[in-house]
């Protein structure tokens, strides 16, 4: 789903809208050389997207995560092989916004 109330303003704000927001996230994932994760995370009370090789994430810079995604090949070789597009696209399907806003919440405090 899309998710709702001040999280989903926030991401329309930040990204234009949400499936911008999805598009440039996916992005971040699906181009990511190698091993890594895509983040969605706030920095300076914005929020921003970013891709990080390896274990490294936007806590590194001084960002708080709020939703990440795994694209290490463990995460989804067995049931994507090498189609990580697909696999990023069917990720979206696990994502509970009511948990992404409450670690946005959290950050933000």
């Amino acid at each position: 789903g899309e998710p709702k109330g001040e999280l989903g303003d926030a991401l329309k704000s930040s990204f234009g809208s949400f499936e911008d927001f999805k598009k440039k996230f996916a992005e971040a994932g699906v181009k990511r050389f190698g091993s890594g994760w895509a983040w969605l995370y706030t920095k300076g009370g914005k929020l921003e997207l970013a891709s990080f090789a390896n274990q490294d994430s936007p806590v590194m810079e001084g960002g708080k995560p709020v939703l990440g995604l795994d694209v290490w090949e463990h995460a989804y070789y067995l049931l994507y092989q090498n189609r990580r597009a697909d696999y990023v696209k069917a990720w979206w399907n696990t994502v509970r916004w009511d948990k992404v806003a409450a670690r946005r919440a959290a950050a933000r405090s």
